[in-house]
Parts: C-alpha cells; sequence; structure tokens
C-alpha cells in the first residue's frame, strides 16, 4: 500500500474535522500523523494510524524552536518515506513544504485561513515569501474560500492553476442532524470558539450588555479563554449576562438549546462553528469576511455585521429579538437547506480524496 503522512499542529482539529477523509484514505494507504497530540491519540491507533509526536509552538515565531521542528521534519520525512505528504496549518505548510520540494516528495498544502500574519504590511511580506518558498513545488495548494485563494495569487505566491477551493472541511449531516427550534424565552445567543480578540468577543461582549440593558437575554460561552479576557467574562457572568460553560468536547446540545449562533470573526478559512450551527437548524450572526459571509445568506439563513463594529453587530442582535419564533425558526430551517446543498463534508472528502488519487495513481 501506499503511504500518506499527515502533517498538522493539532490532533484534536485533526479528528473533529477530518476523520471523515483519513478513514477514506486509509482504504487504500497507511496513515501516519505527524502532530502535537493534544486528544484523541486512542481513536487514531484504533485506527491503525502511525502516530508521530511534533511539539508546535502554534502562535510563536521563536527561530531556536522552528529550527528543532524542522529538524524533526526532516528527520520524519527521511525516515518513513511517504508517498505523499498533505500539511494543514501555516508551519507545517511551510516548513514540511519546503522539506518536501528539497527532496522530491509530493504533498498537498491546505490554507485554512489567512490568520493575524496578513494583517500587519511588514509580517505579511515575510510570510508571503516564506509561503512562496514552502508552497513552491505542492501538487494543490487547497484553500477554505476564495478570497483567500486571492489574495495567494496577487502576491504571486502561487499560481491560479494550483489552487483548489473547497468549503472548509464541510460538515458531517449525519453527526449535524436537524433539530426543532427552541424558542427559549429569553432569547439565548450562543457564542463558540476561543475566547479571543480575533474572534471578536470584544464587539460581542460589548453589544450583549448593551442589549441586556432594554431586554433580558442570555449569552452562552463555550470555549476557553485568553487571560485579558477572564474578568470580562466573570463580570457578565456577575451581572447574570453570560452563562460560561468552559470547553465543551461535544458541543452539540449547547447548539441545539440556542435560538441563535454569533461568530463575529475577524478572519476565518471556513469556520466550522457557523457550519455546525446551520446544520442543527440554527441561525447564524457572523461577519461579512471571507470565510465567514460563505455560509450564511442575508435574512434567509442568518445576519451579516462589519467586522470589528460594536454597533453593526448590536443592530443584528437587536434585529433578531424583534421577530417571531417562527421566523427565526424559519431562518434555521434555511440553513439547514444551505448546507445540505452547499456544505456535505463527504462531497469535500470525496474531491480530496480524488486529488490524492491522482498524485498516487496518476487518476
Amino acid at each position: 500500500m501506499k503511504k500518506i503522512m499527515i502533517v498538522t499542529n493539532h490532533s484534536y482539529m485533526l479528528y473533529r474535522f477530518r476523520k471523515e477523509l483519513l478513514s477514506r484514505l486509509s482504504n487504500y494507504s497507511t496513515i501516519v500523523i505527524c502532530t502535537p497530540f493534544v486528544g484523541h491519540e486512542d481513536d487514531f491507533r484504533d485506527c491503525g494510524y502511525t502516530l508521530i509526536e511534533t511539539p508546535i509552538n502554534r502562535r510563536g515565531m521563536n527561530p531556536a524552536e522552528d529550527a528543532k521542528l524542522i529538524a524533526q521534519y526532516r528527520s520524519i520525512l527521511k525516515e518513513q518515506a511517504p508517498d505523499l505528504v498533505i500539511t494543514y496549518s501555516i508551519k507545517p505548510n511551510i516548513y514540511m513544504g519546503s522539506l518536501c520540494a528539497m527532496y522530491g516528495v509530493p504533498y498537498i498544502a491546505n490554507v485554512q485561513g489567512l490568520g493575524t500574519a496578513f494583517e500587519s504590511p511588514k509580517m505579511a511580506a515575510v510570510v508571503s515569501r516564506m509561503y512562496k518558498h514552502g508552497l513552491r513545488k505542492a501538487y494543490k495548494v487547497i484553500f477554505e474560500n476564495d478570497g483567500d485563494a486571492q489574495v495567494f495569487v496577487e502576491r504571486r505566491i502561487v499560481q491560479r492553476k494550483d489552487i483548489e477551493v473547497m468549503q472548509g472541511a464541510g460538515v458531517n449531516l449525519s453527526e449535524y442532524t436537524y433539530h426543532e427550534f427552541p424558542g427559549n424565552d429569553p432569547v439565548h445567543f450562543l457564542f463558540v470558539g476561543r475566547i479571543m480578540k480575533e474572534k471578536g468577543v470584544g464587539e460581542l461582549f460589548d453589544a450583549a450588555e448593551r442589549l441586556n440593558q432594554s431586554q433580558n437575554i442570555v449569552l452562552d460561552i463555550i470555549g476557553f479563554y485568553e487571560d485579558e479576557y477572564k474578568a470580562r467574562v466573570e463580570d457578565l457572568v456577575e451581572k447574570g449576562i453570560a452563562v460560561f460553560h468552559g470547553f465543551q468536547e461535544n458541543p452539540i446540545p449547547y447548539y441545539v438549546a440556542s435560538d441563535c449562533v454569533v461568530m463575529p470573526s475577524y478572519h476565518e478559512g471556513m469556520t466550522n462553528v457557523n457550519l455546525e450551527a446551520s446544520a442543527l437548524g440554527r441561525p447564524v450572526i457572523t461577519t461579512d469576511i471571507p470565510g465567514c459571509n460563505n455560509s450564511v445568506d442575508e435574512g434567509i439563513t442568518g445576519y451579516l455585521v462589519r467586522p470589528r463594529d460594536t454597533q453593526s453587530l448590536y443592530n443584528a442582535m437587536k434585529h433578531f429579538l424583534t421577530l417571531s419564533i417562527e421566523e427565526r425558526a424559519s431562518l434555521g430551517r434555511n440553513a439547514r437547506i444551505k448546507m445540505e446543498n452547499e456544505f456535505d463534508r463527504n462531497g469535500v472528502v470525496s474531491r480530496m480524496s480524488y486529488i490524492v488519487s491522482e498524485v498516487l495513481y496518476g487518476a
């Protein structure tokens, strides 16, 4: 059998969003996973995959740490001698991609959003050069939205002919099934994600506090918070505006219990939160940016707001409160239909599997 090596920066995210793809690929190849393991090791082992621990500082740019990671990647690549490498996230894309190019190993890179690296002109210039080197011989570079792909084309990092755009990881419609609308009183808004500036939580907290001055609402929060938001979350909880549930391995019951999911992120590849909420039949309020606006049809499945704009977010949440329960439920039903028509994970898995087959077998 052929050998495929998967290189990423988070085992939990790999399992949650790519387990169906790995299962499909394992039908005709052996699977080696290189990642920091922060969950699901036993699940991967039960599938017969080979696991290699590769510690990564996901957010830092420490030259000594990165040099150590590159050396480890080089050693693994030589030892495993894979027929194909598939990379996810920035450091695997750049560092492992560069090594694959150097040693003539076929590879497919997945760019899962631009992140903060492209917000600063200086940093964007540096990262663009690194990406260009890392992706120079990739068989395909896969993006989760057209906007991100266009940035790479305009910066001459990759050529359009080498790009595929998919709908993120899609959503597992069998796992995330439609649920009837709850119609809570008071209305429950839900945020799912890391509680950090780039997710727009500052604007969300401000909007929720302002809304609660005139109408009682509940903001349910799921995720880890960064230290700078600890006091703010605790204050909202103390005031009775928010309920903090912490990290949840299975967020489905919280989606189901909510009336509306809010994701005011500054940048995304394709936000899985929007897809999961929509598949379950919940309206979504999200920012009008690539990776978020793809998943919501304005006024039909939810609402789009300006990024970094508390007033815009407040207006959308306030408008949602004026809707009847049936109007809210209708948005949720439409959201489910959109997921069925555009974001079925089976379709994403089939497309990716075909690309892999092209590399391995020329078919």
